[in-house]
């Protein structure tokens, strides 16, 4: 199957510290920058029919890495985190350099260190050098009821391999060398709260609706029927949204049209600093 880890989305309710922290402590560069005035068609904000922008953020193009999706919501102050998101796991020792320098708490769990995000989203740092030729980006980890359910709709509905599985954790992906999407049983209902992400993963277009009337047909639940969105000036992409087993937000989108619309911004960091400083300068105002 031809599919693409994509990137996961995050509410942030603060830009100015949560900027800070994906490019001066991961070291990640802002890929995209767009802002928009009213909510998106899909829900890709959330519930909010307000302005809102969208930045991109990622060790390189998102032709060949898995990025981050920083969506901020004017207006809204505040996301109730949930037990649904478990961490993303990163192979880089300049994270942890780069927390030290910058007096950001590292924590341990298990084997690994840890840092956390403004919002409360954790970085689980592998403590090797950072691949070069390589995504750093190693797994996306979410909450599971039931592995056995998990399983079936995301590796028999969605097409995704098994790569690793034990009695508590599940790890799934396109393909070996991309970033794995990986469940762990937590023993205990799932909230998704106020601050639930999205996971998204593209295939060829020709094929979403296949998917969805696959989904459809196995009773899953179809949050955003295949839909093509607009963005100004780029080019629009066909959609459907899914939710699996536990309420885990899945974007399918169409492979062409989003390598057209994905392409790396060379504005990007200059239009997101330009209006996180009127923004502040408007709160500060009011």
């Amino acid at each position: 199957m031809a599919g693409r880890a994509l990137h996961f989305v995050f509410k942030v309710a603060e830009r100015t510290k949560t900027i800070k922290f994906y490019r001066e402590l991961l070291g990640m560069k802002v890929l995209r920058h767009e802002e928009f005035t009213q909510g998106c068609e899909a829900a890709c904000n959330g519930p909010y029919d307000n302005r809102w922008s969208k930045t991109m953020v990622g060790y390189g193009p998102e032709d060949t890495h898995f990025v981050i999706e920083l969506t901020y919501n004017y207006g809204v102050e505040d996301y109730k985190l949930g037990n649904d998101f478990l961490g993303i796991t990163l192979k880089s020792s300049k994270v942890l350099e780069n927390a030290k320098t910058l007096g950001w708490p590292v924590e341990v769990e298990g084997s690994l260190s840890y840092v956390v995000a403004p919002g409360g989203y954790k970085f689980y740092v592998i403590d090797e050098p950072q691949p070069v030729n390589k995504d750093p980006v190693v797994n996306v980890m979410l909450s599971s009821t039931n592995l056995i359910k998990s399983k079936k709709f995301w590796n028999e509905i969605l097409s995704l391999s098994i790569f690793t599985e034990t009695e508590t954790f599940i790890e799934l992906g396109f393909d070996e060398k991309q970033a794995k999407l990986k469940f762990r049983d937590i023993g205990e209902p799932i909230n998704h709260a106020t601050a639930y992400g999205r996971i998204a993963f593209s295939v060829p277009t020709t094929d979403l609706k296949n998917f969805q009337e696959k989904a459809q047909n196995n009773q899953y639940k179809i949050l955003t029927p295949f839909v093509t969105l607009d963005t100004p000036g780029k080019a629009s992409v066909s959609v459907v949204i899914f939710a699996d087993p536990d309420g885990h937000e899945i974007c399918f989108v169409g492979d062409k049209e989003f390598r057209e619309l994905s392409q790396f911004d060379p504005d990007a960091e200059k239009q997101l600093d330009k209006y996180i400083k009127k923004d502040e300068a408007r709160k500060l105002k009011n």
